[in-house]
């Protein structure tokens, strides 16, 4: 028996890989390694596929007997969200329902779904039980609600046994060392305001600071992705019969304000904050009542103390400066990112000049993607050589590279959490 969990590759999916795994199970991870990681799979094996693809579903649920889903793929930017609903409804209900329809076909009906606080909108009341009306601002939200009421149906219907997990904040990181948060574009706040403390940022943005909290900037529950992890394996091993929904967080809320104090008191660093105007889809204040999770699977939030969280995901990204990639890694992803910067190639044209170069020379350097581009007509001889100027230029200035070129500040990378 195999226990199979979509997105396993990435931050949380791949801590959840891990706890089951300690905990005796065999996990099988099903990832497009869009935003997740190859190396961050400590215990599970890989399957490369899509949940869009029907096919590649219908080829792992045919190779591998599957026990249980864990169904933690999906797109989860609240700001790239209502910038581009399609995406989001796409990837996320298609993706879901290609995952049940393959379920159904093989007699598999438990499954323990990765949702999230997005579903509950602007709170009516705090903590915030499962009680509280769902009325989400955002596609994202909507997208996992959605989901919810989908997989009611199922339940009604084909005999699904689901349980939806609604996340509030995930934070920190594998006390272990092994596993951390690496995204492509990082939009959460922790590993922002670490990225300043190790120089590769040279400030982290506050967006909106006139919110109706103490301070004026919202408010989140942060929850560490370890305690996270093991609610996942709680809620399996209960054999819930029908839908069950539970919060997934720690009962406290921290300002952003608060979460940046902590980070300067772990690190020691100094670090700079700027105001900046509210972003569409976030609610002021979330916070989540714990009480069902603790009596029905009998969770608690061991790591549960906002600085244990610094602590950890602090000792993870100094252990791992360029997340799961190497030196070499990072300078061609840092080409790719001033290239983008400067609007002369697409995000697109960066994965396909990357998938080339994979296949044609695994070891290839940022100059060689450079040459590559060239010859693809992505780049002209000009640009190219105001790419490598530049970061010639941030290497002797030891700049952070995540500094963008004058004038072609990237909005996209200045991004903070989503919930």
């Amino acid at each position: 028996m195999a226990l199979l969990v979509t997105g396993g590759a990435g931050y949380i999916g791949s801590h959840i890989v891990k706890e089951l795994a300690r905990s005796g199970y065999h996990p099988i991870v099903f990832d497009n390694l869009s935003e997740g990681h190859r190396k961050a799979i400590h215990g599970g094996h890989l399957v490369e596929g899509d949940l869009k693809s029907f096919d590649d579903l219908h080829r792992l649920f045919t190779t591998y007997r599957i026990d249980g889903v864990f169904h933690m793929a999906a797109c989860c930017y609240v700001e790239e969200s209502v910038e581009d609903p399609q995406k989001y409804y796409l990837n996320n209900l298609l993706g879901t329902l290609n995952l049940l329809r393959a379920m159904l076909e093989f007699d598999v009906r438990r499954i323990i779904f990765s949702s999230s606080a997005a579903t509950y909108g602007v709170p009516q009341y705090l903590p915030i039980d499962e009680k509280h009306v769902c009325v989400p601002i955002s596609p994202y939200g909507k997208s996992k609600w959605f989901i919810e009421q989908i997989m009611f149906d199922y339940a009604k219907s084909h005999g699904l046994e689901p349980v939806m997990l609604r996340y509030f904040n995930a934070a920190g990181a594998d006390p272990e060392g092994d596993l951390g948060e690496a995204h492509r574009i990082e939009t959460h706040l922790i590993p922002l305001v670490l990225k300043v403390a190790l120089k590769q940022k040279q400030k982290v943005r506050v967006f909106g600071t006139d919110y109706p909290t103490g301070d004026g900037t919202c408010i989140r529950d942060y929850i560490h992705v370890t305690d996270l992890a093991k609610a996942h394996v709680l809620a399996y091993e209960k054999h819930f019969c029908g839908p069950e929904i539970f919060n997934l967080g720690s009962g406290k809320g921290f300002s952003v304000r608060e979460v940046i104090e902590v980070c300067r008191k772990v690190t020691g660093a100094e670090i700079e904050a700027v105001d900046a105007p509210r972003r569409p889809g976030d609610p002021p204040s979330l916070v989540a009542s714990n009480e069902r999770a603790a009596k029905e699977l009998g969770w608690r939030h061991e790591l549960g103390e906002l600085e244990t969280m610094v602590e950890t995901a602090w000792h993870w990204h100094r252990k791992h400066p360029n997340g799961y990639t190497d030196e070499t890694e990072a300078q061609k992803e840092f080409f790719g990112e001033i290239a983008i910067r400067m609007d002369f190639i697409t995000h697109e044209q960066l994965d396909e000049a990357l998938k080339l170069q994979k296949d044609m020379d695994r070891k290839g350097t940022h100059k060689l993607l450079g040459m590559l581009m060239l010859q693809e007509g992505m780049l002209s001889n000009s640009q190219l050589i105001q790419i490598l100027k530049y970061m010639e230029t941030k290497a002797k200035q030891k700049v952070p590279q995540g500094a963008a070129p004058a004038g072609k500040a990237n909005p996209a990378v200045e991004k903070q959490e989503e919930n």
